[in-house]
Formats: structure tokens, sequence, C-alpha cells
């Protein structure tokens, strides 16, 4: 079987196609194509701008997904889509879309929560057995093990999500918004030598960030204003740029690993998996990879392909949905911006 899925919750444009084999084999990703709204530094992206950046890129990479793939419409089971949760304009535009080509191909549509699509394709690209499932992007943050049918949320931003914090400061310190905002944030940590001093907010299996971004933009600003004088107390360098993007990240990853260890702990699983845009930062799994060893278990993540909002994922999540029966029909193919991962019954496994 083979599905088409359409990803647009944020400012990612995704388009992949993925094969099901009726052997049970791996599934097999026909094209993954991704196009990415990028805004000025110093801005963020606004869900009016996204919402047309998609509606002018998606039948493009629609073509260009089936030329990639080799396939013909005839051969495509099902279209799916982002239902939620994501940003709503840009959510509605990938709707609209996906509708269409329902209707012109006469295809079944399959709505998708955006945060189970993750879980899914992480779990067939590293095929991790049973893990907690640490979920970081910039719009949630969910530590989640699976349990009846269910991705049952253990803890969770209780305000802004991690990858919205880390974008937020990125706007504080105007870097680039290409490739992604959280990305060039990691690559100036890495060269950052001095630890800084920040709030630590663990609340039982919850977290929060909004605290820590208000504190990190009050030290920028105290460093805009005087870029030489503020000096290591101990070592006596210069505070940089970079040690405020290295301590940004040392702290909020701390708090994530420390909640991610308690949910492991808890339902005695060994194996943790990483999944979403955050996802893909190296020190992020670095620290979690030294978490599980002490607990004799192992950490399984993807790269930026899957990591970051990608069509594939959609259309993986899809089509399992798809072979248990599951349709969405075109009276309620809606899209919402607040979907929580643990609403979707998850029929395909045990």
């Amino acid at each position: 079987m083979i599905a088409i899925g359409l990803e647009g919750s944020a400012n990612k444009l995704g388009v992949g196609i993925i094969l099901h084999s009726a052997k049970g084999d791996p599934a097999q990703v026909l094209s993954n194509i991704r196009h990415t709204f990028v805004s000025p530094p110093g801005t963020g992206f606004l869900p009016k701008d996204t919402a047309r950046h998609h509606r002018s890129w998606v039948v493009r990479l629609v073509r260009q997904a089936l030329i990639e793939a080799d396939i013909t419409i005839d051969e495509v089971d099902c279209i799916c889509y982002t239902k939620g949760p994501g940003m709503g304009a840009p959510l509605q535009s990938v709707a609209i879309a996906a509708r269409m080509l329902s209707l012109l191909w006469g295809k079944e549509l399959v709505g998708v929560n955006h945060c189970v699509g993750h879980i899914e394709m992480g779990r067939e690209i590293t095929l991790a057995q049973n893990p907690v499932v640490l979920y970081v992007s910039g719009g949630n943050t969910q530590v989640i093990a699976y349990a009846s049918q269910r991705y049952r949320i253990f803890g969770e931003a209780l305000d802004i999500a991690v990858g919205n914090c880390l974008d937020r400061f990125a706007r504080t310190l105007k870097i680039s918004n290409d490739p992604a905002p959280g990305y060039n944030i990691e690559q100036m940590a890495k060269k950052g030598r001095h630890l800084l001093d920040l709030p630590y907010a663990v609340k039982g299996m919850d977290c929060s960030f909004s605290g820590i971004l208000a504190s990190i933009d009050m030290l920028a600003e105290k460093l805009e204003q005087d870029p030489t004088g503020w000096k290591d107390d101990e070592t006596g360098e210069v505070i940089t740029r970079e040690d405020l993007c290295f301590s940004l990240q040392e702290t909020v990853f701390a708090m994530l690993v420390e909640n991610t260890e308690r949910a492991m702990a808890h339902v005695g699983s060994s194996q943790v998996l990483i999944v979403g845009g955050v996802g893909s930062n190296e020190r992020l799994q670095e620290m979690m990879g030294m978490m599980a060893k002490d607990r004799g278990g192992s950490v399984f993540a993807t790269d930026e392909r899957f990591c970051i909002d990608n069509g594939i994922m959609i259309a993986h999540a899809g089509l399992l949905a798809f072979r248990t029966g599951f349709t969405t029909p075109l009276d309620e193919s809606t899209c919402t911006q607040r979907f929580r991962t643990d609403e979707v019954f998850v029929k395909w496994r045990n």
C-alpha cells in the first residue's frame, strides 16, 4: 500500500510518499521533500505569511514527490494530512490541499496527529521496541510512554515548548533563521565555554521554559550594553554570545533528561526515543546518551530528514491507521490547533 503525506503545521511544508509491503517488510520511503518558509533575522514566522508560503509551494512539492517516487496516481491508496496540533492558518492551507487531491484523484483522506506521526516515524526508522519518548519541537515538549493503545503523556511543558524557547532567544540575538534558528543556536553553543547560572524549572514531571527565556534575555541585554566588560568571575575571560547559547542549552536539556529518566524508572524501560525538530540536536542526544548508559539503556534518534517536520511521517502514521480501516470523511476533514497526543486511539499497536 502507498500513501502520500502532507505536513504543514508550522513553517515547514513537507510532502512524503511511503510504501508498506504486504509481507510486513520495513516501510520504504519513496520520496520525502520539504520546503521551509524562512523569515528575516530577529523575527518569527507569522501564520498568514506561512500559510501563503504553503499555498504557493504545495502543488509543486506534490508533483516533485510523485516524480521522485516514480509512481502513478492510480497506485496511491490514501491521502494523509496533518490534522493538528499546529498553527491554524498553515494547517488549514494543507488540509484544503489534501481535500483537493482527495476529490481530484478519488482517494480516501486520513487525518493524522502530528505528534503521533513523529513517534511512529521514529519507531520505524530506529527500530526502537517500546521506548520512553521525548518529543521536543518548536510547539511541543512531552515525555511519553505507550500503554493500552494510547501514547500516555507523563510530563510536558507548562508554558512554551523548548524549541520555542530556543527560537525566541535566537530572535533576541538576531541570529539567522536559515536553515533554522535552533540549529544556529546549537552551532554557537559548541563554542561556549562558561556556564552561567539560569533558573532550573522542573515541577514534578513537568517543566517550564518562559522564566528561563526571560532570564537569558536579560543577560543578553547586559552583554549588548557592555560587550567586553562582562567577565567570568573565576577565569577573568569575557562572556560571549556563544556562552549564553551554551548556558541555555545545557540548562534546558538537563531538565529534559531529568524528566525522561524519571519516566524510564516509572515504566521500567531501558530505551529512549527522541523525536521532533529539537531531537536532532547533537548535544541533547549526547546528554541523553550519558544518562541512558548509566542506567544500562540506549538512546534512539534520527537525523534532520525525519526529526524535523516532514511529510513522510504523516504518510507513515496515516497508512498505519488506514490499514486498520480508519478514514476521515470529507465533511470531517478539519484541522485543529489543539490535538493532544493521548487523544489518538492507536489501533495498530497491541
